[in-house]
């Protein structure tokens, strides 16, 4: 999981100096899974748009390794630190339960599959 916020995370002191207001609705997380299983879970969801405008209003769900950075090397990635199951989303107005909840899902479908 990667999101600023997080004691672990190796941004966590630029967000304190900053974003004094806070952190925004974008995090990413590594998908533990076959490619198979990442493209069911991304074809499951059902209140995050596939698109790879990430900060749309809208909640939104894409794998950058495979479109907004798609073009990189497999040396670029690694030195970018985006591996290839890099799963990126941005949280859009709707209720948070329900976008954890359809994440939840879409996850059970992934690896039942």
């Amino acid at each position: 999981m990667r999101y600023p916020t997080l004691k672990e995370s190796p941004d966590r002191a630029l967000y304190e100096r900053d974003f004094k207001n806070g952190a925004g609705g974008i995090l990413s997380f590594g998908f533990k899974g076959s490619e198979a299983q990442r493209r069911t879970f991304l074809n499951s969801v059902e209140l995050f748009h596939y698109h790879v405008n990430i900060g749309d209003a809208r909640s939104l769900i894409v794998n950058s390794p495979q479109t907004t950075h798609g073009e990189l090397e497999a040396e670029e990635k690694a030195l970018a630190d985006i591996p290839e199951n890099l799963i990126r989303i941005s949280a859009g107005p709707e209720d948070p339960e329900d976008l954890i909840a359809d994440l939840e899902r879409a996850f059970q479908k992934a690896v039942r599959d």
